[in-house]
């Protein structure tokens, strides 16, 4: 929604529109810089949206004291682009504290970012990138599970499978008929026979269960 203008000697807001729509280019432009390491494009467009309604909003009180805008664009735009750049907005200040703020990513150095399309389809999958547990590790994880899981039955290979890709405890529920709070038993049984089975491997003894 456009200010009102209420002072008699501003000129109408009609004329303040063709004034600022006249410069807009020009404002765009500085912002289009400042803002230029934006890598999201939406992140951007939502910056250049409330540099805009900034720069409007000073256009129509520097109007009321008597000033025009009109002579000096970029200024105006860079002034609005550093307030936004520092978290204010048109209709406040962003929440130092949420981790959807910019200001609040910016201050303690860290990213958001939205999780992959495409989840893994097989926990052989999921480790496939796997750069940070050392290659022991890996190893050792690539040769006793498989043999962990053939001692569990087929549907509770189907359900570790799909617990381990990163599906919820409801859709798992869900997809084998069974209460969420089984499948949360589930979990820490299979955690807990899991520990049990690497030990007794790591005892050196045959991994069999009855």
């Amino acid at each position: 929604m456009m200010q009102s203008v209420t002072l008699t000697n501003v000129p109408s807001l009609a004329t303040l529109q063709a004034s600022f729509i006249a410069i807009l280019p020009k404002i765009r432009a500085a912002g289009h810089v400042y803002f230029r390491h934006l890598r999201c494009s939406d992140t951007k467009q939502d910056a250049m949206n409330e540099l805009v309604a900034l720069a409007w909003k000073w256009f129509i009180r520097l109007a009321q004291r008597g000033k025009d805008a009109t002579q000096y664009p970029t200024i105006l735009g860079e002034f609005a682009a550093r307030h936004v750049n520092a978290g204010r907005r048109l209709c406040g200040i962003e929440k130092p504290k949420d981790v959807l703020s910019r200001l609040a990513q910016q201050k303690r150095g860290f990213v958001v970012e939205s999780l992959p399309v495409r989840v893994p389809s097989t926990v052989e999958e999921a480790l496939h990138d796997n750069t940070q547990t050392p290659i022991p590790d890996q190893v050792s994880f690539r040769c006793d599970f498989p043999e962990w899981k053939k001692t569990r039955t087929y549907r509770d290979r189907r359900v570790i499978e799909d617990l381990m890709v990163g599906e919820r405890t409801l859709d798992v529920s869900n997809k084998y008929g069974l209460s969420p709070a089984r499948i949360s038993q589930l979990r820490r049984d299979f955690h807990d026979d899991w520990e049990r089975f690497c030990s007794v491997c790591e005892d050196g003894e045959p991994a069999v269960v009855a």
